[in-house]
């Protein structure tokens, strides 16, 4: 067991109210566990294995709900997961240096953090789709699924800020496809893991925040579906992940403090 029965108490809690806020507005939660678990781990090996495994169980409830409720369409979604897909497993077998991929994350962070904050202050709105070429699905996917890879996250925090500044489609049906992305795209992540030998899972850590990250996120996405308001809470999440961000990338990637 790498961590303290009190550290690993503090990360139940924190993974426990980042499931429930992002599987709110269809995300997984994956850019904050990582910056949560840098704070308790050294091993970004294990940090990036961990913050995948939690983000597949948050997301693989969701995406069960949004389809039985009728909020998804496969054939909507493929363009983008299937030049993602790769594109993640790619990502996640790079063998990157520590302080690279601190870098990597931070800004990341930062980006995504501004994104969303972008997102709750737009005037748009999503009642009437815009219509955009195929290529742009492909293109949109592979991009962020290396990102993904890279960093160890689905992408959904990338994906929806944007199709939605867009006005890919109604908001409901961007928080699905966010978390369908998702789902495909931690599976590859973890499989490039495996690939590039970088898997590392401490098991009694794992579990315990899957099981909490699952009840957390079981509870978000019936927030979701009952139409609550999210604005409030993706601004509380993009301060949040700004924040982590920025220290991440300062303390852990530049080493400046």
């Amino acid at each position: 067991m790498l961590l303290s029965i009190e550290g690993l108490l503090l990360l139940c809690i924190g993974f426990f109210i980042v499931a429930t806020l992002y599987s709110s507005v269809g995300f997984g939660g994956g850019s904050s566990y990582l910056a949560l678990l840098t704070l308790f781990l050294v091993s970004f090996f294990a940090i990036r294995s961990i913050a995948l495994v939690c983000n597949l169980v948050v997301v693989s409830g969701s995406t069960f709900l949004y389809f039985k409720h009728g909020h998804a369409r496969l054939k909507d979604f493929l363009p983008f997961v299937l030049t993602s897909i790769p594109m993640a497993f790619i990502g996640a077998s790079f063998r990157l240096k520590e302080e690279v991929f601190f870098i990597i994350l931070g800004s990341a962070l930062i980006v995504s953090s501004i994104f969303l904050a972008w997102q709750t202050f737009s005037t748009k709105s999503n009642d009437e789709a815009k219509a955009y070429p195929k290529y742009f699905s492909y293109l949109i996917g592979g991009g962020i699924g290396l990102l993904s890879g890279l960093v160890g996250i689905g992408g959904g925090v990338f994906l929806a800020p944007i199709l939605n500044h867009l006005n890919w489609d109604k908001s409901i049906k961007i928080a699905a496809l966010a978390s369908f992305f998702i789902l495909v795209n931690s599976i590859s992540g973890l499989g490039g893991l495996i690939w590039g030998n970088t898997l590392e899972l401490p098991w009694i850590e794992t579990l315990v925040l899957a099981i909490t990250v699952f009840l957390g996120g079981q509870l978000g996405i019936r927030i979701s579906l009952k139409k609550l308001s999210a604005k409030g809470i993706k601004r509380t999440t993009a301060i949040l992940v700004f924040a982590v961000g920025l220290r991440v990338l300062l303390v852990n990637g530049l080493s400046l403090f």
